[in-house]
């Protein structure tokens, strides 16, 4: 059965009483194109370890079974749980866990099946939950070489943004300080059944081995800058004076600017990494 192909794949689906939940945002691809392109971008090889995010009905998984050395699906939908194990039947480097990725202590997961080995993360990712499942991997502390995604097309533009640019926001600088983002190509619609409403893109986050950022307070340092692009409007000065996530001294704030040779009235949407980093390093905030 090829399931890249639309009526093969429906009818598939239909002999399990399968139907698309709109509350998980499924759409499962259906491009063979696409589908080697994620193969190739992910760098996947028989020495590869491979941990896949919500695997709809196996298209991708089968292609990553055939390419890496071990693959971990997670999937939190119940009833794709026997179609799954159907596909992939005749591969014995596969692992199937029926949970939510959310829940799921990483860890622990990895380190039961890759054994603390490195690992890639490959998924095509529900829109609505994108943000959450990219940090918490990129927080993990886990041996993450690189993360494959499939996201919403202004997602991507988020994480690739630079300063000063109308997407350059929190997650920008998130994702920059421990990954290089890397766009590989857009998808339109009728790549997907169903066809969802947003063209999507994939982009790979290769994982700092030797990161460029030193951080000596990354908790203190990710607040201020959520409480500049959360009021992204506000001077840099008001928008940490106003912070609910912090308390901040107005001439503190002035005086770290100075420092830096910086106008008070910048925004912080005009801030680089760098200088976000050296922000953290002046202010004494709780």
């Amino acid at each position: 059965m090829k399931l890249t192909k639309k009526s093969e794949l429906t009818a598939m689906l239909k002999s399990y009483g399968f139907s698309f939940s709109k509350t998980l945002g499924q759409n499962f691809l259906i491009d063979d194109k696409i589908l080697k392109k994620i193969i190739a971008a992910a760098d996947i090889s028989r020495k590869s370890n491979v941990l896949e995010i919500g695997p709809g009905a196996g298209t991708l998984t089968k292609e990553l079974c055939a390419s890496a050395g071990k693959v971990a699906a997670v999937e939190i939908d119940n009833s794709l749980i026997p179609i799954l194990e159907a596909a992939l039947s005749s591969f014995d480097n596969f692992t199937l866990i029926n949970r939510d990725i959310m829940e799921v202590d990483i860890e622990t997961l990895t380190q039961e099946i890759f054994k603390g080995a490195p690992f890639s993360v490959i998924a095509n990712l529900p829109y609505y939950i994108t943000t959450p499942i990219v940090m918490k991997f990129l927080e993990s502390g886990c041996a993450v070489r690189s993360m494959t995604l499939m996201v919403q097309k202004e997602v991507a533009a988020r994480m690739t943004a630079a300063p000063g640019s109308k997407d350059y926001g929190a997650l920008s600088v998130a994702v920059r300080l421990r990954a290089e983002p890397k766009i590989i190509c857009t998808v339109p619609p009728h790549c997907f059944v169903p066809q969802p409403k947003v063209t999507s893109t994939v982009i790979k986050l290769s994982i700092y081995e030797d990161p460029p950022y030193s951080v000596n307070d990354m908790d203190k340092l990710l607040k201020i800058v959520k409480s500049v692009f959360s009021q992204r409007r506000k001077t840099l000065v008001n928008s940490l004076l106003g912070s609910p996530y912090l308390k901040a001294d107005k001439q503190q704030i002035i005086t770290a600017l100075n420092e830096m040779q910086l106008d008070e009235r910048i925004r912080g949407e005009k801030l680089d990494i760098r200088q976000f980093i050296e922000l953290s390093d002046r202010l004494s905030i709780l």
